[in-house]
């Protein structure tokens, strides 16, 4: 699915959803022998270097989500999301709203890739709501633009390689990419 040009040059600011969108939705559970609780998530690495091109555009990404997790502490440091935001009881459109307030960022420079019911409030307000491929029904009938890959299977790529390509940013990013690579040899 094609986002409109005009819509993705106007984005100053991604905000990631993570179970489900970032990971496959799957959580590892476990305790050490002490009892200390120990959380597990897998997250695509074609993900996060999608992540990365947005932020060589210019764009800035940050993450909201309902659970709270060491595990996404750790990738956001990873990727050098500053804005990782994690609220158990869910309350996404209050931290969203906070965050833009303090960006100097209106909704309509906002884009969201959600998957859930947590996630209709923001995706109703957003320039370009978005839904990864296995997101639930309402969340892709608010969504302006659908993915097909599934979350934690590349759908945060998908995403950045639309809006990157819709800004015509795509191709010039993947080639830094690869010349900034290149120069390390």
């Amino acid at each position: 699915m094609e986002i409109a040009p005009g819509l993705a040059r106007r984005i100053r600011l991604v905000v990631f959803d993570v179970d489900g969108v970032m990971t496959d939705g799957g959580i590892y559970l476990g305790a050490t022998d002490a009892g200390e609780r120990v959380e597990l998530k897998r997250f695509e690495i074609q993900d996060g270097l999608g992540i990365r091109l947005l932020q060589e555009a210019g764009i800035t990404c940050a993450i909201v989500t309902g659970r709270e997790s060491h595990a996404v502490r750790l990738r956001a440091e990873e990727l050098g999301i500053a804005e990782c935001h994690q609220d158990p009881s869910a309350a996404k459109l209050r931290i969203v709203t906070d965050l833009l307030e303090r960006l100097g960022i209106a909704w309509e420079e906002t884009a969201f890739l959600g998957d859930d019911l947590p996630d209709l409030a923001i995706l109703r307000r957003v320039g370009l709501p978005a839904a990864v491929g296995n997101a639930t029904s309402e969340a892709r009938s608010s969504a302006v633009w659908q993915g097909e890959r599934h979350g934690g299977h590349g759908a945060v790529r998908e995403f950045a390689e639309a809006l990157l390509g819709a800004r015509g940013q795509w191709v010039d990013r993947v080639e830094a990419y690869v010349r900034d690579r290149e120069a390390g040899l």
